[in-house]
């Protein structure tokens, strides 16, 4: 399995009863991480040159066609959290939060797409709703 590894750049290991993973040459995993660590950098130094980051907004629409419903101060900020996110996973190896990102603000979208839905999630509410149940 090593061999094919090395010989492919990496292997997915598959099972039945647990999740899958791959077997990667170690080589090669210090390059993907070097590549994501350098985007990265280059979102934030764009960023840090135009703090209205107007040319990755503009780039967020064609990445994220749902974004055209986030009004522009929304688009700037998901775009400014989703490349400290990036930014996150290639310095940290924090990969979970550019997830969290991301179907945050599109379940914001989705609900702005819907007039009916969005008025109806503005309107107050009252009472109380019960315990919260937190999961692991």
């Amino acid at each position: 399995m090593a061999e094919r590894a090395a010989r492919l750049g990496r292997v997915r290991v598959t099972h039945r009863d647990a999740p899958d993973f791959y077997l990667t040459a170690a080589d090669r995993e210090e390059e993907r991480e070097q590549t994501l660590v350098t985007a990265s950098r280059l979102f934030l130094a764009l960023i840090k040159h135009d703090p209205t980051a107007r040319a990755l907004v503009i780039a967020m629409r064609e990445v994220f066609p749902w974004v055209r419903h986030l009004s522009p101060d929304e688009q700037r900020t998901f775009t400014l959290e989703l490349v400290e996110a990036l930014s996150d996973a290639a310095e940290l190896d924090v990969d979970a939060t550019t997830r969290e990102v991301i179907a945050g603000w599109r379940a914001t979208a989705r609900i702005k797409a819907d007039p009916a839905q969005y008025a109806e999630a503005r309107r107050p509410t009252s009472g109380d709703f019960g315990t919260v149940q937190v999961l692991p």
